[in-house]
């Protein structure tokens, strides 16, 4: 069964004589082929005469189910045979389209195919014209090393019917010894022009396709062929987001394929940005205002030659459309690379870029816009996108098209560029919106209001005019989302205090007029967590995050957080790049946190979790840096080993969003051991050094900021000691040296880092310290001396200074080691497991109760604090918001009042303690 027999459309043969004439001698086909044959010659001189020509061949073809299969067949692998091969693909593409036999992609997925067998088998003529009259410098690269890269259309499958084919060819330069490389560039030059005059001259036969070079780096002044390293430094500091969107779609087709693909993966960042670049929008908008006006397509135009490609509402908008969002959003999400449009258009979707409705009708007209497109190039294989300028040229393109009539065509096309404009214009267009004075009617003051608003633009985000601009369309949605809040007026200092820590503004404005809903979040933040929104203001690249697609997710694991970090360090640069990559990547992470602590997706324990995952995590992914970082300097010490001791908060997964990393460095090492690099160093001054450079790494204030402070003091010794201290010098001091209050403070001990031996030997010796029988009253003696030290250090601070005072989390905590190390066998570092699993030689059960209960609800208050403000605040200066933020976080009801909650909870747990320690005493 041949191609065109179940032909699903038939064109109306629009000059009837000719088309029966053309098809006549293929009486023996069917009815419906034979339809299709006169429908093609009667609207297209271009088919009618290939027709004619190729009928032989044809008749053939026209049996076949596949009839591309033989389209090679007996001819000459050499120029002519090209032009033929090319002519009876175009035969068999157009009668597969008119017919509807086959999809928009299947005709031009065949086109492309064709044009890149085309190209491998002229860039072979191309090599053995030239090498028979020129020597190539001597060289292991298959082609010389030239890769032969599809760009635009081609690169995408997409190719049209009667396209040019967009090429940059490069060559590897590496491939050869630096004295060969201008003679080898000379050489490869030539071959490129012989490809190119191959494919694109003009004979009696037509062209095979005509190529254009010009998307090559700075095409006026560079060769048809330039190094690969050269094209790389032109896109890493000229390159501009047109180049951007042009290299989403390319593909490397001829010559040495894998030194084309790894150009590609060297090119992967210019193209693909990991921070949002909301600016690629307005480049895109000022491109296609470029284009209207040099071919004065702007406004309303009539449809007579008006350009199906570049018009408004035409190919080219969806084509912009598609590619800006991809250039947006491609870099977090490797999913949305895709070369072609219909199926970027799919995966926008389905990741919640575009909305279904947008994409169904922007799918469609695209598919319809090239249908016409390539209508319009087969009446004479011209390339030409413009309609017909005549009522007679509508009848013909409408009878090809299987249009009842060229009046129908009409209403449908402008109805179709109507829609495209509507739904695009919209995304690219940017007018100045001033916010009506009724905008902030929702405020106390609204006059107040108004004039903090205008106050702004004398701030540094506001010192573009562009930035002016962006800000001034988002003000009413701004007012809008604020004065939903509980406190609108407390919000919008808030919001005065995000923008004022702000030392730019176009691209964080950018990102929330293209995702409102990101200005929702930073309104709602605003209003219930001034922390947060301070934060905001001085990191504000991690709105980035938010439009990951999975930052409401739920919070990974210690273990996933490393994964991720590690693929991020993978793909960062040199060491400092590794450091500002860390950086950047942890404070999306910290403030995905926060967030979701503040929309309630997790609770207290699982943030204070989350926060202690995340920080482990990035200890655990940088040490390895920093140990080979340092050991490129120094070596290694053979038979060494290093590891981490979390303390404290880390130590016992209860970090805050303010918390300190308390830390214990061990190393074990051969007795007398020297680093054997080419600045060796003992051991003891080995891992002094490469301590301190692990401590730097995590608290140097680099371009990105700092990740963690530090705390050391809990090392033997404490200040005094060394940094680092050995496996053997600490398990010694642990057992006969460490005051009591260092013992407590090792049943949070947790072991994050270092190699199996090492870690268990570390943790036996802490339990081993910790099992020892300890006497109770001597025991609560050593405690009561302490709780009076504390409450001369960090007493009498106010009922919220949550840690310190009687009843505060530093008194509850310190009553939980004590009841550990009493027990002398720690079930867990967390103080709230240890108060639960304590026996009741001390407080009893209704004891332990009362404190747990203390512990949690001072511990998620705490917590909270941090996103709304320092420690020890004063929760009457607190919005309405915040005050909410913290009941639902602590887990109280809407009417409990905060200050009695504190101040009931540290009453009760300061007289389980104190009560406790009486007993004790007079036992």
């Amino acid at each position: 069964m041949g191609f065109l027999d179940h032909a699903p459309e038939v064109p109306r043969a629009f000059d009837r004589a000719r088309g029966r004439d053309v098809a006549e001698p293929f009486g023996d086909i069917s009815i419906t082929a034979q339809a299709v044959l006169e429908g093609a010659a009667g609207c297209s001189n271009y088919l009618a005469a290939l027709i004619a020509r190729e009928a032989a061949w044809l008749h053939t073809a026209l049996g076949k189910e596949a009839p591309l299969e033989g389209v090679w067949t007996g001819l000459a692998a050499d120029g002519a045979g090209l032009r033929q091969a090319k002519a009876r693909a175009a035969l068999t593409i157009a009668l597969a389209e008119v017919s509807g036999a086959w999809s928009l992609e299947t005709c031009t997925a065949a086109l492309s195919a064709f044009a890149r067998e085309a190209i491998v088998l002229a860039l072979d003529l191309a090599f053995a014209q030239v090498m028979a009259r020129r020597a190539l410098p001597a060289t292991d690269a298959p082609y010389g090393g030239l890769a032969v890269f599809a760009m635009g259309k081609l690169g995408a499958d997409e190719l049209n019917y009667s396209s040019d084919i967009d090429l940059i060819v490069l060559f590897d330069e590496m491939a050869y010894e630096p004295a060969d490389r201008m003679a080898a560039r000379a050489v490869l030059i030539k071959v490129t022009q012989t490809l190119c005059k191959l494919l694109s001259d003009q004979t009696d036969q037509g062209h095979v396709f005509r190529t254009d070079l010009r998307l090559r780096p700075d095409p006026s002044v560079t060769p048809v062929c330039q190094a690969m390293g050269a094209a790389e430094r032109y896109y890493e500091s000229l390159g501009r987001t047109w180049e951007r969107a042009a290299w989403i779609k390319a593909r490397v087709v001829a010559g040495d394929l894998r030194a084309g693909e790894a150009f590609l993966g060297t090119l992967a960042p210019f193209v693909w940005r990991k921070h949002l670049d909301f600016a690629a929008i307005q480049d895109a908008h000022d491109m296609r205002g470029r284009i209207w006006a040099h071919r004065e397509l702007g406004g309303v135009q009539p449809l007579e030659g008006y350009n199906v490609k570049l018009g408004r509402g035409g190919i080219r908008e969806i084509e912009f459309f598609t590619q800006t969002r991809q250039l947006i959003y491609g870099g977090r999400d490797s999913d949305l690379r895709a070369r072609a449009t219909v199926p970027s258009l799919e995966t926008l979707t389905d990741k919640g870029w575009v909305e279904p409705p947008v994409r169904d009708a922007l799918r469609a007209a695209y598919r319809a816009h090239r249908h016409v497109e390539h209508r319009l190039q087969m009446f004479e294989n011209a390339q030409t996108h413009d309609l017909p300028n005549t009522p007679e040229g509508f009848e013909r393109l409408a009878a090809f098209l299987a249009r009842p009539s060229g009046a129908a065509l009409r209403a449908e096309l402008q109805a179709r560029f109507d829609q495209v404009a509507a739904l695009t214009d919209a995304f690219f267009d940017r007018g100045t919106v001033q916010a009506p004075p009724a905008a902030w009617d929702g405020f106390a003051d609204p006059a107040k209001a108004a004039r903090l608003a205008t106050a702004w633009e004398g701030l540094p985000a506001f010192r573009s005019a562009r930035a002016r601009e962006l800000f001034a369309a988002l003000i009413p949605r701004l007012a809008q989302a604020l004065a939903l809040g509980q406190d609108p007026d407390d919000a919008l200092m808030q919001f005065d205090g995000f923008l004022r820590g702000l030392p730019a503004g176009v691209q964080v404005f950018a990102l929330f007029e293209a995702n409102p809903q990101l200005l929702d979040l930073l309104c709602d933040i605003c209003a219930t967590a001034p922390a947060l929104a301070s934060y905001l203001g001085r990191n504000a690249g991690v709105f980035d995050a938010v439009l990951s697609g999975a930052f409401f997710a739920p919070l990974p694991g210690c273990t996933a957080y490393g994964a991720a970090l590690g693929a991020v360090l993978s793909e960062a640069g040199d060491y400092e790049a590794k450091l500002d990559a860390a950086r950047v990547w942890q404070k999306e992470q910290h403030f995905r946190i926060g967030v979701h602590l503040l929309r309630g997706l997790v609770d207290a324990p699982q943030a204070m979790e989350a926060y202690s995952n995340l920080a482990e995590a990035s200890l655990a992914a940088l040490l390895p840096h920093v140990t080979q970082m340092f050991a490129g300097r120094h070596g290694q010490v053979p038979g060494a080993s290093l590891g981490l001791i979390a303390m404290g908060r880390l130590g016992s997964r209860e970090m805050t969003g303010a918390s300190d990393l308390d830390l214990i460095v061990v190393y074990d090492t051969p007795p007398q051991a020297v680093s054997d690099g080419a600045r060796p160093l003992p051991a003891n001054t080995y891992f002094a050094r490469l301590t301190q450079a692990v401590i730097a790494a995590m608290t140097a204030p680099t371009a990105k900021g700092a990740l963690y402070q530090t705390d050391m003091r809990l090392r033997p010794s404490g200040r005094k000691g060394p940094v680092a201290v050995t496996l053997a010098g600490f398990l010694d001091y642990q057992a006969t040296q460490a005051w009591t209050w260092e013992h407590l403070a090792l049943t949070r001990a947790r072991v994050i880092a270092g190699p199996a031996p090492l870690r268990r030997r570390v943790e036996e010796g802490i339990a081993q310290t910790l099992s020892q029988p300890r006497p109770r009253a001597a025991l609560a003696q050593e405690v009561r001396d302490m709780r009076a030290r504390l409450m001369r250090e960090k007493g009498a601070q106010g009922v919220w200074a949550l840690k310190s005072g009687e009843g505060g989390l530093l008194d509850i905590d310190l009553m939980a080691q004590a009841l550990a190390l009493h027990a002398g066998a720690p079930a867990s570092p967390h103080p709230g497991v240890l108060l639960c699993a304590a026996g009741d030689t001390w407080v009893g059960a209704e004891g332990r109760t009362a404190l747990a209960q203390a512990r949690a609800t001072l511990s998620a208050l705490d917590l909270a604090a941090r996103l709304v403000g320092e420690a020890g605040l004063e929760v009457a200066s607190l919005g309405a918001g915040a005050q909410a933020l913290l009941r639902r976080v602590a887990g109280l009801g809407d009417g409990a009042d905060l200050n009695d909650v504190v101040t009931r909870a540290r009453a009760d747990a300061a007289r389980v303690i104190g009560r406790a320690l009486d007993q004790i005493d007079s036992a």
